[in-house]
């Protein structure tokens, strides 16, 4: 289960970076770096991924995820299943799919004596106003 506060703060933040990696049917890994995530509860997670992305691709051939949660005291690895949601968010100019996670484990990925000290630092650039108002789009679509 995810703990209480890493859920809050995950909440409160407006993007949340964390590692994603799936699994095709041959076997290929593939991990990439998202940033629209939501936890609806704690053993589930909403993603929101292009549709077209190859991880969006892999959910739907296997369902296998892996996510990588970095926060402040906490190295966490979530393994589960997902499955898309919704095919599209409305008013995104770009296909944009949600996804829900299951939890089914998540482990401490810390090893002793180590910590982390935050979240992984994170910023948009180019148009920020458009990415706000991209990701303020997008993270409403989650928590719906």
């Amino acid at each position: 289960m995810l703990p209480r506060d890493l859920i809050d703060l995950m909440r409160d933040l407006n993007v949340f970076p964390v590692v994603i990696s799936t699994v095709d049917n041959n076997g290929n890994i593939h991990i990439t770096f998202i940033t629209w995530v939501y936890p609806t509860d704690e053993r589930t997670l909403r993603i929101a991924i292009s549709s077209k992305a190859k991880t969006a691709e892999n959910i739907r051939q296997t369902g296998r995820v892996a996510i990588q949660i970095f926060a402040p005291d906490k190295a966490l690895s979530c393994y589960g299943t997902a499955k898309e949601i919704r095919e599209k968010i409305d008013d995104i100019p770009f296909p944009v799919s949600v996804f829900e996670m299951s939890i089914d484990t998540v482990e401490n990925a810390l090893f002793p004596g180590a910590t982390i000290t935050g979240i992984i630092p994170f910023a948009h650039t180019g148009n920020v106003l458009k990415m706000t108002e991209l990701d303020t789009k997008v993270l409403n679509a989650l928590k719906a």
